[in-house]
């Protein structure tokens, strides 16, 4: 082959990956709108609102923050939302792009942030490093997950023997999971996998179940009067 025609491959290349890339997009999202419309959700795309709207992980570090094959409806009557979600970060001539599937459940009032997530050696390094982990009285449960907290009170209320045996069955094993301001949600690296969405709300909305009473009302909610 000539130089002429080798210096052609990289200016030839470079259209078609874009063209597969925007096809394999296009097919995962003609794929999100068939699996909405058959559960009576509503596709939406993307909501640059949502990629500002929490703080905690995966969320508020790096730039170029979007969402797409955003999908809306609801699970057992409180609004629900599964997303995909990314960032990059710059570090010198290094670019890195990070894609996560997010899942929501709205709350029916504001409360303080309890995040629960794996326990393992990540968590135990940064425990080492000062980092939070609050105990409970299950020793089974203090094995399988790390418990951060704004508000310990509300951490041990919400996070009661009940609860940590919710957390302890196979379907809830290995999520990360925060309740933030009006929502709860679980993320996990990756593009959306929609077959784990229902399995992933059903979660969620355990732990909203598991809320005690008194813990809603200290935060402007009657639950007894919906």
């Amino acid at each position: 082959m000539s130089a002429e025609l080798l210096a052609l491959v990289p200016m030839l290349l470079v259209p078609l990956l874009l063209v597969l890339r925007w096809y394999a997009m296009y097919r995962r999202e003609e794929a999100t709108k068939a699996w909405a419309g058959r559960i009576g959700w509503t596709f939406v795309g993307a909501d640059s609102s949502l990629a500002q709207r929490w703080t905690g992980t995966p969320f508020g570090t790096g730039g170029s923050r979007r969402t797409s094959e955003v999908v809306v409806g609801t699970y057992s009557g409180r609004p629900a939302r599964s997303f995909a979600y990314q960032y990059t970060t710059n570090r010198g001539k290094e670019r890195q792009t990070y894609a996560f599937h997010v899942v929501t459940l709205a709350l029916p009032a504001y409360l303080p942030n309890v995040q629960l997530t794996p326990d393992g050696f990540g968590a135990k390094l940064e425990r080492a490093l000062g980092g939070q982990d609050m105990v409970f009285e299950s020793e089974d449960f203090n094995r399988a997950w790390r418990v951060e907290t704004s508000d310990p009170s509300v951490a041990h209320a919400v996070v009661h023997p009940r609860l940590m045996e919710r957390l302890l069955q196979s379907d809830a094993r290995g999520l990360m999971l925060r309740i933030e301001g009006t929502d709860i949600l679980c993320w996990s690296a990756g593009s959306p996998d929609l077959d784990q969405v229902a399995r992933r709300l059903g979660v969620l909305n355990a732990v909203v179940n598991a809320v005690p009473r008194h813990v809603w009302l200290d935060h402007g909610y009657d639950p007894a009067r919906t």
